[in-house]
């Protein structure tokens, strides 16, 4: 058991923090923005909370955080009454939230110049991934500081890998997210492709599935999709802010995403339909407008 503070109860972070406190058995301090929420994790699940990050975090071992985005991260880590203030020498800040990676490198050196260490660590697997306790986290960070955090994430996770030194998580997570667009619109224009043809979908899966294009989202979404429902899972919105680091990134390392850069102006399409808070697989909506 360790001392564990936790910063961001949304919807990855609130199930994330609680398999830390159950199956991790940890003592752990939340803080989230929203008070009433915080105060609601702690009635379920039993611990203490907080009124800033710098005092969830005073004396903590392992610090853990799951925000929206860049400016978000550095508010609750630099900012005024953040994490930073307190976090002790030695102490291990592992960072959740899907960001930039040049954020992850700054608050690494941040986190140096107070004898702690940092981990850019952020997730796959969605709602249900955390809820379930079965997700992925990509780390960026130095081998034996992963080594000790590891057995702590563990508790809400089914696959934990170190990718490289700090921002290195991050990479991967971009490396993700440019996975899934181009397997959902590829998924989005088979289904749509299949219905103008005539055939029916649930049995054309039912085949394809067990070979060469088989997927997750194939597997999770295909049902869904079919039935035009959206209204749950990875929100549109969400999927178009980690595009829009992926395509950042791009610019920076010259590399060539053109199908990625397509997709997120499918997204953006998606966004004109109402469908900002709708599951990425939405795609399939955009091609049943035109």
């Amino acid at each position: 058991m360790a001392k564990v503070a936790f910063i961001g109860l949304g919807v990855m972070g609130y199930p994330m923090a609680g398999h830390l406190r159950v199956k991790g058995g940890h003592d752990l301090t939340v803080y989230n923005r929203t008070a009433a929420k915080a105060e609601k994790w702690a009635g379920q699940f039993g611990g203490n909370t907080a009124t800033t990050p710098a005092q969830a975090t005073d004396g903590a071992d392992f610090v853990f955080c799951c925000v929206g985005n860049d400016d978000d991260l550095r508010s609750v880590t630099t900012g005024k009454d953040g994490a930073f203030e307190t976090l002790k020498a030695g102490a291990i800040f592992i960072d959740n939230t899907t960001a930039s990676a040049d954020v992850a490198r700054e608050l690494d050196t941040a986190a140096t110049a107070r004898g702690a260490h940092f981990i850019d660590a952020p997730v796959s697997g969605g709602q249900a991934g955390a809820e379930n306790g079965v997700l992925t986290v990509m780390c960026g960070g130095k081998p034996d500081i992963f080594e000790r955090a590891r057995p702590v994430i563990d508790a809400y996770a089914r696959m934990v890998g170190l990718m490289g030194p700090a921002g290195s998580g991050q990479l991967t997570k971009m490396v993700n997210q440019i996975c899934i667009a181009g397997l959902v619109q590829g998924l989005a224009e088979g289904i749509h492709f299949g219905k103008k043809a005539g055939l029916d979908i649930e049995a054309v899966i039912d085949v394809i599935s067990k070979g060469a294009a088989g997927s997750w989202q194939m597997e999770n979404r295909h049902k869904t999709m079919n039935a035009g429902k959206y209204d749950f899972g990875f929100a549109v919105d969400w999927m178009r802010k980690d595009l829009d680091i992926v395509l950042s990134e791009a610019r920076h390392n010259g590399a060539s995403l053109p199908v990625t850069a397509l997709v997120d102006q499918f997204y953006a399409e998606v966004q004109t339909l109402g469908g900002k808070r709708w599951d990425t697989s939405s795609l399939l909506a955009r091609l049943e407008k035109q």
